[in-house]
């Protein structure tokens, strides 16, 4: 009887200490997560893209965490309503609306998403033609060096088994123009490809410019009200750039972490990570995250006024300038850029954005970013292979150290975001090299991508 009691106690604990878990982990917040990820990138990838909706389903739910849920996903997209909803078995749902020239935005509950009444094509016409000179004509640049149709077809080749690397473009700028590029079925020179967390460094050069107009420093307190009365006032600008705020706001993409419930469970994404508490004293500790971007992007908005002042505000002093044309920067439901993942561009886009920062900051003669900005932003945080706003080469890391062993120089720098997208920029090597996908390979086909560049760098030595 006392062996039946103390097992009987034994469960009772048991059971309590699940319930217990589970109501601070909210395992249903995790799966509303996976669910905001499936609904927000096909209806990105649907609409703004134009790709197939069912095609980049099958590879959305091949990602890490999203995999075993995939077979109890479901989808649905609206053309009409041009709406995509996503569950797992019909519960935990999410919605994804799309506005034309604004890309998509997730719906939580009845309430509706702000909508910017922005015209977005007068923002796309520039009052002068772009400084950036253009970098190739309207066909696809067919490398005539063997050497570089090579480095190509290695780029897109395929494993036997899975994880597959599913390269979507390649472009190769060189001096300025494209000397190289190639493109998966279906997207071709003006698609544009969602950059994942590239967008942070979107967000980079909208602060750089920022100070260069005298309306933002790095070394500044954060512009954020909420913070004005406790520790968090000591947090500057640069703090946010290179994720050193020291607040509980680690990224772990498991859909437990804040920077993942951030994204797909808030409308005011910046209003939810300004509640984070302090662990460490800013400067001190280095932790990716996503939340401080957002934090940045909320500060764009407020420096130049609102949200339509900040979409007009990147279309006039970044996007056009660079003659981008095939953009998407896309809006959370509180009007604030989502400046954390949400940026689609074609790839001849996110290579004249490279030159902006392969040229120091200046384009056509004109300084857009700051002197020191590009130098600044390239220079590694505290002991990491991060910088601000990309990652970097220009550090002791063992990363850094084993990127430059596969043939990527030591003095590039890049964009970089899930799914192997990147940006290397080397100018050492005056070269862009541009890579979309999706990867779903843990390091993003890293070594792909250093066997691309090291091959590039052969190809153009004279």
């Amino acid at each position: 009887m006392k062996l039946r009691k103390w097992v009987v106690v034994f469960l009772l604990v048991f059971i309590a200490a699940l319930a217990a878990t589970s109501l601070y982990f909210r395992p249903d917040r995790a799966i509303r997560v996976a669910t905001g990820v499936v609904a927000h990138n096909v209806c990105s990838k649907t609409f703004v893209s134009e790709l197939d909706p069912q095609a980049v389903f099958s590879e959305t739910v091949e990602r890490d965490g999203i995999r075993r849920l995939r077979w109890v996903l479901r989808l649905r997209v609206d053309r009409t309503a041009h709406s995509v909803d996503a569950s797992a078995a019909g519960l935990l749902g999410s919605r994804a609306l799309f506005r034309e020239g604004l890309g998509c935005v997730l719906q939580h509950g009845s309430s509706e998403p702000y909508v910017l009444k922005s015209d977005i094509e007068a923002l796309k016409v520039p009052k002068a033609a772009p400084l950036l000179p253009e970098i190739a004509g309207p066909n696809i640049v067919q490398p005539s060096d063997p050497a570089l149709r090579a480095a190509l077809d290695h780029a897109f080749e395929e494993p036997a088994e899975p994880p597959f690397r599913r390269t979507k473009a390649v472009v190769v700028v060189h001096d300025g123009k494209v000397i190289a590029e190639r493109y998966a079925g279906g997207i071709g020179v003006d698609t544009p490809l969602l950059g994942f967390s590239m967008t942070k460094s979107v967000i980079n050069a909208l602060i750089g410019i920022l100070t260069q107009q005298g309306l933002v420093t790095p070394s500044m307190p954060a512009p954020i009200p909420e913070w004005r009365g406790d520790l968090r006032r000591e947090i500057e600008v640069e703090h946010l750039m290179r994720m050193t705020t020291g607040l509980a706001l680690d990224e772990t993409n498991s859909g437990f972490d804040p920077a993942s419930q951030m994204v797909y469970l808030h409308d005011d994404m910046a209003g939810f990570a300004v509640n984070a508490a302090v662990v460490a004293p800013p400067g001190t500790r280095w932790a990716y995250s996503s939340p401080t971007t957002q934090l940045l992007a909320r500060i764009v908005r407020d420096a130049v006024g609102g949200p339509e002042q900040a979409l007009a505000f990147a279309w006039r002093e970044l996007f056009n300038p660079l003659g981008m044309r095939n953009v998407t920067l896309e809006f959370d439901a509180s009007g604030t850029p989502q400046g954390s993942t949400y940026m689609l561009a074609s790839a001849r886009d996110w290579a004249k954005f490279g030159l902006l920062y392969l040229n120091d900051g200046v384009v056509g003669g004109r300084r857009l970013l700051h002197e020191d900005w590009v130098d600044f932003c390239a220079a590694a945080t505290l002991d990491t292979d991060y910088a601000a706003g990309f990652w970097t080469n220009r550090s002791e890391h063992p990363n850094a150290k084993g990127r430059v062993r596969l043939g990527i120089p030591r003095d590039a720098f890049f964009a970089s975001g899930d799914l192997g997208q990147r940006i290397v920029i080397m100018p050492s090597q005056r070269l862009v090299v541009v890579r979309l996908g999706d990867s779903v390979d843990p390091s993003g086909d890293i070594r792909g991508l250093g066997r691309l560049v090291k091959e590039v760098i052969a190809a153009v030595q004279p």
